[in-house]
C-alpha cells in the first residue's frame, strides 16, 4: 500500500493538530512543514520528526516528493495556496474556508478540477464520533425519516476582538460548521434560510459591521424535502464547549451529549452530576475528529476514492453562511438562489451563475477567472453528472 508523502503549511495551533493526526496515520508521512516565523516550523519539525522545515509555503508546494499539501495557514492565503498546489499536481487538504469570498472559492475549486487533484474541505465535525453516529442512525434507518434536525453550538469564551474583526462574522467563522452538519444530517439540499443575530457578551464588537457584530445567532434552514433544521450558536458557554445534535425521526429520536474529560460523576449533598466540566479547548474536544478526517482523506488518496468532504461541500456551506448574514441583516427569509442562482459541478469544475459583476471583475484580477462561470447554465445542455444544488 502506498504511503502518502505530506507537506504542511502553517505551524500554528491547527497545523500542530494536523501534524499529530498525520503522525498517527500509518499510510502518511510528513516530509516538510512551513511557517513564516521559521522558528515555529523548526520546533514543530523537531517535535513530530519532520525532516525538513521552511519559512516559505512554496517550498512545501513545490517539494518534489510531496504528494499532498495540508493548508493550515490563515484564511486569506487559502485560495492562492490551493491554486498553486493544484498547478503543482498536489492533492489538497484545506482548513475551512476554501477562500474568503464566493468568486475565489469557485476559482480554487475549478483549478483543482482542471488539474485532476483531490480537494478536501476540513469540516471536521462530520468526522466526530458523536455526530458520525447520528448520521449512521439516519443512514441505517434507525430513526426513520428525519423530521427535524436541531444543532447547538456554543464556545467556552468569545474570541479576541482582532479575531472577530475581519473574520467574516459569526455565520462564516462559527455557524458554518453547523450549517454544513445540518445539510449532512438532513440528506437534502437547502432552499432558504431565516437567521437573526445579536450581541449579549462582548459589547466591543458592536462597532463592527454586519455579522461581525453578533456573538449570538439563531437559524432555521428549510430543505428541499420540506423539513427544517434549527440551529443556535453563541460565543460563550462558561461551562465549556456545548455542541450537541438531535434528530427527530418517524421511528425514533437520537441526540448527542457534550464531550467530557472523563465519565466520573459526583454525588454530594449539594450537587449531583459530572465531576468535571466539558472540554474547554477545541483541540481536546475534536482531537478524534481531526484524526478521523485525516485517515479518511489519506484513504481517499491511497485507494482513489472521492474526497470525503469535497470542495463543493465547502462551497455550499459558504453560500449558506452568506445567506444567513443577509437574512439577519434584512430580517427576512433568504433563498440560497439569491446568493447563487445555481451551482453545478462536474468533471470540468463547478459553475456559478448570477454573481455580482463587481465580484466577478475582482476575481478576474486576482486570477484568470473561468469564463464558464459567467454562462447562464439553464440555457446550456445539461451534462452528465451535473446536479442542481439550490432550487429557486
Amino acid at each position: 500500500m502506498k504511503v502518502v508523502n505530506v507537506g504542511v503549511i502553517g505551524a500554528g495551533r491547527i497545523g500542530l493538530v494536523h501534524l499529530e493526526a498525520i503522525a498517527q496515520c500509518q499510510d502518511a508521512k510528513c516530509l516538510i512543514i512551513s511557517n513564516p516565523t521559521v522558528s515555529k516550523a523548526e520546533a514543530a519539525a523537531k517535535q513530530y520528526y519532520v525532516p525538513e522545515f521552511s519559512a516559505d509555503a512554496d517550498d512545501v508546494i513545490n517539494h518534489p516528493d510531496v504528494d499532498a499539501v495540508w493548508i493550515c495557514s490563515p484564511s486569506s492565503f487559502h485560495a492562492d495556496q490551493i491554486m498553486k498546489a493544484a498547478a503543482a499536481g498536489k492533492s489538497i487538504f484545506c482548513e475551512k474556508p476554501i477562500a474568503t469570498d464566493l468568486p475565489e472559492t469557485i476559482v480554487a475549486i475549478n483549478k483543482c478540477e482542471e488539474a485532476g487533484v483531490k480537494l478536501m474541505t476540513a469540516l471536521q465535525r462530520r468526522f466526530d464520533p458523536n455526530f458520525a453516529r447520528v448520521k449512521e442512525a439516519i443512514t441505517k434507518g434507525e430513526v426513520g425519516e428525519p423530521i427535524v434536525v436541531k444543532l447547538c453550538s456554543r464556545d467556552p469564551s468569545p474570541p479576541p476582538f482582532e479575531y472577530v474583526k475581519g473574520g467574516g462574522g459569526i455565520f462564516k467563522d462559527m455557524a458554518v460548521h453547523d450549517l454544513d452538519m445540518s445539510r449532512h444530517l438532513m440528506g437534502s439540499e437547502p432552499i432558504e434560510i431565516l437567521a437573526s443575530g445579536s450581541c449579549h457578551i462582548d459589547k466591543q464588537i458592536t462597532e463592527l459591521e454586519g455579522a461581525e457584530a453578533y456573538d449570538t445567532a439563531n437559524i432555521i434552514v428549510r430543505y428541499a424535502n420540506g423539513k427544517e433544521a434549527i440551529i443556535d450558536v453563541c460565543r460563550q458557554a462558561p461551562y465549556g464547549y456545548d455542541q450537541r445534535a438531535e434528530v427527530l425521526g418517524t421511528k425514533a429520536m437520537m441526540q448527542t451529549d457534550n464531550m467530557y474529560p472523563n465519565t466520573a460523576r459526583l454525588y454530594a449533598a449539594d450537587f449531583t452530576g459530572n465531576a468535571d466540566l466539558p472540554y474547554d479547548f477545541f483541540m481536546s474536544r475534536y482531537k478524534e475528529a481531526y484524526k478521523q478526517e485525516t485517515l479518511a482523506f489519506i484513504d481517499a488518496l491511497v485507494n482513489d476514492k472521492p474526497s470525503p468532504c469535497s470542495g463543493e461541500d465547502g462551497l455550499i456551506a459558504l453560500i449558506m453562511s452568506i445567506a444567513a448574514g443577509i437574512s439577519a441583516e434584512e430580517q427576512r427569509w433568504v433563498k440560497f438562489s439569491e446568493v447563487a442562482a445555481s451551482v453545478k459541478c462536474d468533471e470540468d469544475g463547478c459553475m456559478i451563475v448570477d454573481l455580482d459583476e463587481d465580484a466577478l471583475k475582482e476575481a478576474q484580477q486576482k486570477d484568470e477567472f473561468v469564463d464558464k462561470v459567467k454562462e447562464v447554465l439553464p440555457n446550456k445542455e445539461e451534462k452528465s453528472g451535473w446536479r442542481k444544488v439550490f432550487s429557486r
